[in-house]
């Protein structure tokens, strides 16, 4: 065992003392009392033999603690040079020791395995993926500002066959038969800012410009014709302005889900179906409609106020990422609309109450490497039956919506990306095809 300085001077004080008394006493007294003397004063030295012992193991035990606290000190940055002041739980053993033997040299270079500067801090947010819907997955920096720039196309067919009419056995029908191809065109281009208020929060704005046009070809047998008619109609302006607010709500990880919770607002700032003119020349409904009964002009927004509340849940399991939302969109009602007809006549439908939307979706994304990545995913909605004036508009039945969505991604530089993402309709109401292409930039 190492003995210090001070262990080595205070035996040999003892010792000295020791000899002193034995000394005094072989003078004074006899064998007798010297023995029992000699005795004592043995029995003393092993006592501080044993109480010097330990004070050294304690000391070895606060110079240890001392010299950890500062390995970590020097971790974490505070004294990566050697030139930090050591703890204070260190500083007081220091200076006892100091009193009788010099400080140990300090080496003048640090040991490679010897951890420098400050690690780089653990990422907390949700990883980033392909995106597939409006909502993002990963959350904006605070302080960073996201414009993204987006243009949407989409398009949609639907056949109708329309018998009025009776018959007289099930293969000859007696009336009127109207057969219509509808062909929808939509062209939206928007730009969205994102910015983030919190490392957990951000808010979003978009702005749409919306482009329609459609083409409508019937055909009406049993009335003196057989031509196809194509009536061809289209319309371009604003959109509805959105804002948006996400927050994420825990700390994922490694096997460990991201939730985010959602909140989207919709305006009504895009020129609404009951303003444009529609093809009829008294009235639109019942048996007394004389018109084709369409828009001269198409509508750029809904015409109804909205908000979505949704929850996203991310899951990372390497080497993929899966993803998911739930959402409910609830429309607003309006009191007093009404619609124009020809010769600039109001036809009054009342109060229109839409139905809600809830909608949820779920996908996987993969990376390829450092800059590619590809998601694919689906996204459904149900949208209810609309009411007018407290009751179900006639032949209104909820609606299904589903697409099927593949989704690419690749980044350009550290502040810029390309997104594209193509969906395909699986049910008969939803467009047959959508492409979207998103350029986000950071600044």
């Amino acid at each position: 065992m190492h003995r210090s300085p001070a262990w080595r001077l205070s035996c040999a004080g003892l010792s000295a003392a020791l000899v002193v008394s034995a000394s005094q006493a072989q003078v004074a007294a006899p064998p007798q009392a010297l023995t029992a003397q000699l005795e004592k004063l043995r029995a003393q030295l092993d006592e501080q033999r044993v109480l010097i012992e330990r004070l050294s193991a304690e000391l070895e035990q606060v110079r240890g603690a001392g010299e950890e606290a500062l390995a970590q000190e020097r971790g974490a940055g505070q004294a990566g040079t050697g030139t930090g002041a050591a703890p204070a739980s260190a500083q007081v053993p220091a200076a006892q020791e100091s009193r009788s033997a010099p400080p140990p040299a300090r080496p003048a270079v640090a040991q490679k395995d010897q951890p420098v500067g400050q690690p780089p801090r653990k990422d907390t947010r949700p990883p980033e993926v392909a995106p597939l819907f409006e909502q993002p997955g990963i959350l904006t920096q605070q302080g960073k500002y996201i414009l993204e720039p987006s243009l949407q196309y989409g398009y949609a067919s639907n056949n109708r066959v329309a018998l009025v009419g009776y018959t007289i056995i099930p293969a000859l029908l007696i009336g009127l038969i109207d057969v219509r191809e509808v062909k929808r065109n939509t062209m939206t281009g928007s730009l969205a800012l994102r910015t983030g208020v919190s490392n957990r929060t951000e808010v979003e704005i978009r702005a749409p410009y919306v482009y329609r046009s459609d083409s409508t070809v019937s055909r009406e047998l049993f009335t003196g014709t057989a031509l196809e008619r194509v009536f061809a109609t289209s319309g371009r302006g604003l959109g509805d302005i959105e804002i948006a607010a996400r927050h994420q709500l825990n700390d994922g990880g490694a096997d460990k889900a991201y939730y985010l919770a959602g909140w989207r607002f919709k305006s009504r700032t895009g020129r609404d179906p009951f303003e444009v003119v529609t093809d009829c020349q008294t009235r639109c409904l019942g048996q007394n409609a004389t018109g084709t009964g369409l828009p001269l002009d198409l509508p750029t927004g809904s015409g109804f106020y909205s908000m979505q509340p949704s929850v996203t849940w991310l899951f990372p399991s390497d080497p993929a990422i899966f993803f998911g939302t739930v959402s409910y969109t609830h429309n607003f009602k309006r009191a007093d609309v009404s619609r124009t007809v020809l010769n600039g006549e109001k036809e009054r439908l009342g109060k229109l109450a839409p139905g809600g939307v809830v909608g949820f979706n779920f996908g996987m994304g993969l990376a390829l490497n450092d800059k590619a990545s590809v998601s694919i995913g689906y996204d459904h909605s149900s949208v209810g039956r609309m009411k007018q004036n407290g009751l179900t508009v006639p032949g209104s039945v909820r609606t299904q919506l589903g697409t099927l969505l593949v989704a690419y991604s690749y980044r350009l530089s550290d502040k810029r990306s390309l997104n594209v993402s193509v969906g395909a309709g699986v049910t008969r109401d939803t467009p047959d095809v959508s492409l979207t292409v998103r350029l986000p930039t950071t600044f």
